[in-house]
Formats: C-alpha cells, structure tokens, sequence
C-alpha cells in the first residue's frame, strides 16, 4: 500500500479501470463501450483489443465507429478459435485500450496463459486498458460462488491484478431487474433463459452475488482511501469506511462490549475489529486473566470481528494508534472498574483515548457490577 502511494504520479505504466460486476448481463462491457466512445469523442486514441457482446444488440451497437484490432486465430482441437492480438495492439499503440473479460483463459498455444498477463503486458508498454470481470470469478471467492451457485468457477483470477487496478468501477443492478433482462431475453436468446433463471441466475444466488461484489468494491474503495491519507501525510482519522473498534480485556464486561459493538457494527453493514492490548508482562500475568482474555477474543471472533493483538505499555495510545491506522469510525470501550482516587493518580483509559481521537466516536459502555466509586 506505502508503495502504491509512493508510486502515485507514475505515469510510465499504463492504467487500469475494471468494470466489475456480480453476474453477466448486468452491463460491464456496455459501459466500457460507452466509456470508449466519450474518450474518442474528447479526440483520445481508442482501440477495441476484444469485445465480446454475445449477440447482444444494445451492446453491439455501442461498438460504432471504433477501431477494431483484428483477432488472432488460433488453432485448438481441431478447430480455431480467435483470441485478443496483443502484439497487434502493442504495435498500434494506441492510448486506451478496451479488453473485455479480464479472467479468460487463452488458447493452448497463446504467448500467454491468461487475458490479464496480456494486460499487464500492454500496461507495461504504457497504455491504459479498460477491462471487464464477474466479482465470481475472484480466486479468493470462487469457492464460495461454487457453494452458492453450485456451477463450477473454472476462470479463476488472482486478486492481486484487481488490487494492482488503479479503478474499480461497479456496475450493479438489482437481481430482479437483471432477472427481467434475462427474461426479455436481453442476456440469452429465448431458449436459453428459462433454464439461467432456474439454476445460476435464480434470486437468491444473485443477491449473494451481488453483496460479494458489493463488499469487494467497497475493500477497494476503503484502501484508496488509505493510500491517498498516506500520500498526503494525512494522520487524522476519516470516518468514511465506518469500521467499528471494540476493545477487550479478562474482564466479564468484554462480552458485553462485544455485543454491543456487534449490533452497531451490523446496523452500519460495517466491519467489526476486536483489539487487545498486551502488556510487556503478558507471560507473568495470572493464567486465570490469560485465560479469562483468550476466551473473550474468541468470543469476538466466533461473532465475525476481525482479532488484533497489539503489544503496548500505554493501552490509550496503542488504541488510538490502530484506530488511526484502520480508519476506525466507531470506538467502543468499557468505564474503568477502578475508583476515582485510582484514576486521579495513574489516568484513564477512556480519558487518555477521548484526548487521542477528535474525528472518531467514542462509546463508554457502564458495568452494573463496577465497584463503587471509593478510594
């Protein structure tokens, strides 16, 4: 991440946009098309390297008056099949290149593998590539689509490429609108779209689909935001992501602050973080305390926060510092057990973390079994 910001201004390497979508149909590469004829409009060299419109009239009629680069026949099993010239394209050298379907896989006998490796082969020239993919066809979730969808993922793309994308552009749509696309016979001919809309295309793996898709834009999102704070030396924290910290010690309240934090973390559709902060002494600390602050990361863990254990002294300074660095917008923490004599003399927590973070919410959850407020 420090490295794509350092990077920022770069512009030797061709740039990447990905229009990205939960299912096909939904109109990746018709926006791509539309994006190709804004830039020809504005005078920009545009190319269409390959495009596919399987038929579709609405998308073929957005091709116009591009450049086409001719494809390449390929011989396989007996017949040919075309691919994507990219030597072609590299010796046009135009400025923005179209290169739909950025997971396929190449012919047996291609220069390359895989679409992507082409791609990065023609940034690495110095021109910027629009391209399109399905979220299911991310390695990282493709096991996943097969449970929910139960048709095999047999295109598989590394995220890296989509994390080394320089934009992620989502093209959504709700899953019954796309279901009345493929109904009008938008997406198949007739004969086809009755089978799609039983087996992949049926609502609730759409809707899956759909919030994977969602949640990865979103990912992308949240860290171009961190790499833009970064470039610009920017150390306040930015609410934007609405990431929800809650902190946790041996102490029973934990688990209190933990439902707590889940119930607002799930209200926010927000990501839940779940911190600890071990003292240098970790090792010499009671097995019952040892045992009492395990059993409550667990806890947060089984209700799908994310664990951080971080080593510090100052437990309001580490607590800061991560919130900072996780662009924490929510903080729950519990009121210290300890009596307002003991917080006079050797500070608060909570006090010492309300001085550290001005731009995040900070709530202090009250325990009924606290002890009372004596010397």
């Amino acid at each position: 991440m420090l490295a794509r910001a350092r990077s920022e201004g770069d512009t030797g390497r061709g740039r990447l946009r990905v229009y990205l979508g939960m299912a096909p149909g939904v109109g990746k590469t018709y926006a791509a098309l539309q994006e190709c004829q804004r830039r020809r409009a504005q005078g920009v060299d545009v190319v269409l390297g390959f495009v596919e419109h399987y038929g579709r009239p609405q998308t073929a009629a957005q091709i116009g008056q591009l450049e086409v680069v001719p494809r390449k026949r390929v011989p396989y099993g007996g017949a040919t099949v075309e691919e994507m010239d990219t030597d072609a394209v590299l010796a046009r050298r135009p400025r923005v290149v179209l290169v739909d379907e950025l997971a396929h896989t190449n012919a047996p006998g291609s220069a390359r593998e895989k679409r992507w490796q082409d791609v990065e082969a023609i940034r690495d020239a110095g021109i910027d590539v629009l391209s399109t993919m399905n979220v299911q066809h991310l390695e990282s979730v493709a096991d996943i689509v097969e449970s929910i969808t139960g048709a095999p993922v047999r295109e598989r793309l590394p995220d890296a490429v989509l994390d080394g994308a320089d934009e992620v552009e989502l093209i959504d749509m709700s899953p019954h609108a796309l279901r009345q696309r493929i109904q009008g016979g938008h997406v198949y001919p007739a004969g086809r779209a009755g089978a799609a809309l039983e087996s992949f295309f049926r609502a609730g793996n759409l809707t899956a689909l759909r919030e994977l898709a969602l949640r990865r834009t979103a990912q992308q999102v949240d860290e171009q935001l961190q790499v833009y704070m970064v470039g610009h030396g920017i150390d306040a924290s930015w609410p934007a992501s609405e990431r929800v910290l809650v902190c946790v010690d041996h102490q029973p309240l934990s688990k209190q602050l933990v439902r707590r934090a889940w119930r607002m973390a799930s209200g926010l559709r927000a990501e839940l973080l779940a911190a600890y902060v071990e003292p240098p002494d970790w090792e010499q600390l009671p097995f019952q305390v040892q045992k009492a602050v395990e059993a409550n990361l667990r806890f947060a863990e089984d209700l799908g926060a994310r664990v951080v254990r971080r080593p510090g002294r100052d437990v309001a300074a580490s607590l800061a510092a991560l919130a900072k660095e996780e662009n924490v917008a929510q903080v729950v923490i519990g009121r210290s057990s300890h009596g307002r004599w003991h917080e006079l003399f050797r500070g608060s927590v909570v006090t010492g973390l309300l001085r550290r973070v001005r731009t995040v919410d900070v709530h202090v959850i009250g325990d009924d079994t606290s002890h009372p407020d004596t010397p």
